[in-house]
């Protein structure tokens, strides 16, 4: 099920760019790169931080950081 899963995963990522940039898309994956790469990247760091300060899991350390923060662990 993983073998499958992972290769109609990876043929739906090669594929997709291919026919959006083909049917004129192409500015939407270039807005949407840019935009996983600034907000996704940040998110992801800021994320990482969080758990290496508090040492806890997602949904624990932002319930430490603050109390009205776990369903942001979630």
């Amino acid at each position: 099920m993983a073998a499958a899963g992972s290769a109609v995963g990876v043929g739906n990522l090669w594929r997709f760019p291919y026919l959006a940039a083909k049917d004129g898309g192409g500015l939407f994956i270039l807005i949407y790169l840019v935009l996983v790469l600034t907000f996704g990247f940040t998110l992801l760091v800021s994320d990482i931080a969080i758990g290496r300060k508090t040492k806890k899991s997602a949904i624990y350390a932002y319930a430490e950081m603050n109390k009205n923060g776990v369903f942001l662990g979630w």
